[in-house]
């Protein structure tokens, strides 16, 4: 039976992928915070696995206060180091290396694909380049890598979804300040999916966006949820509101990028749910999510 080993798999997207993994037939092995703290432990660990997974990180969508961003930081960049270095120590290192990072490294002003090199200058942004370029690192060790930029990850038990259920299921649900803000978003399933077909297939390496070939705006989820839930979506969410409560964290709700999969079509992935309709309805009509 061939294993894997993952960080973050008690997460809202490990606790899924490592259900969905056991279930294709893999053991998994389960890399916890205190591994990451002891390099001889964490060598131990991931000796002989046919991949890594990195998906430890703290919650983003948190009041990002100056404490709270040395958290995120190293969260990310610390434990990403932390398992480059035990690959570099493993005397049969994993066969690939998929990490983790977020499509808040774009934009806002345009659609962008992988091969976009026009990229965001703030916290977020900034966080993201810096874990990519750790994760990058394990190519020097003849690695294949893999680096995951996920967008709003869809399921009905955690994220960004389970926040707007409770307000849509009180007749309380509407956009987030002007609703016109691009959401580029994947359904929990074709994300599992994806993570085994890099897992099978050795062409894959290098950036690939988590998110359907069919971004939609704020305005587009906020509907197709009222819909399926068929409750009322017409209440908005001030802006102001929601920097009050966040901060400078708001940005993870208030802004978004307009995101395409390019190099994840190119790979020969076909997604099961492309649009938001076919998202929702699945999700919340036919309980696959």
């Amino acid at each position: 039976m061939k294993t894997i080993a993952i960080s973050g798999m008690s997460g809202f997207v490990g606790t899924h992928l490592s259900q969905y993994l056991t279930q294709q037939g893999y053991q998994l092995i389960k890399i916890t915070r205190n591994d990451l703290k002891n390099i001889d432990k964490l060598t131990a660990k991931i000796e002989k696995v046919e991949a890594l997974i990195n998906l430890a990180g703290a919650n983003i969508i948190q009041r990002w206060t100056k404490s709270y961003k040395k958290v995120l930081y190293s969260s990310r960049i610390d434990s990403t180091q932390m398992l480059v270095k035990a690959m570099s120590k493993a005397q049969i290192p994993p066969k690939v290396f998929i990490s983790t990072s977020a499509i808040g490294i774009y934009k806002n002003n345009r659609l962008y694909n992988e091969t976009s090199t026009e990229l965001e200058n703030n916290f977020l942004a900034n966080l993201c380049k810096d874990w990519e370029t750790e994760a990058k690192k394990a190519e020097a060790l003849n690695i294949r890598t893999v680096i995951c930029r996920f967008g709003i990850i869809l399921a009905k038990d955690g994220g960004a979804l389970q926040k707007m259920l409770m307000p849509f299921k009180l007749g309380l649900g509407g956009v987030i300040g002007t609703g016109q803000q691009a959401v580029s978003f994947i359904h929990i399933h074709d994300l599992k999916r994806f993570y085994l077909h890099a897992i099978r297939h050795e062409e894959v390496e290098g950036i690939y966006n988590m998110t359907t070939p069919y971004p939609t705006t704020n305005k587009g989820l906020t509907k197709a949820l009222g819909k399926v839930l068929n409750r009322p979506s017409i209440l908005p969410l001030p802006t102001f509101v929601v920097k009050l409560a966040l901060g400078q964290g708001s940005i993870v709700l208030t802004d978004g990028q307009s995101v395409l999969p390019k190099r994840v079509l190119e790979s020969s992935f076909h997604f099961e749910f492309e649009s938001i309709n076919e998202v929702m309805e699945d999700l919340f009509l036919n309980s696959s999510g």
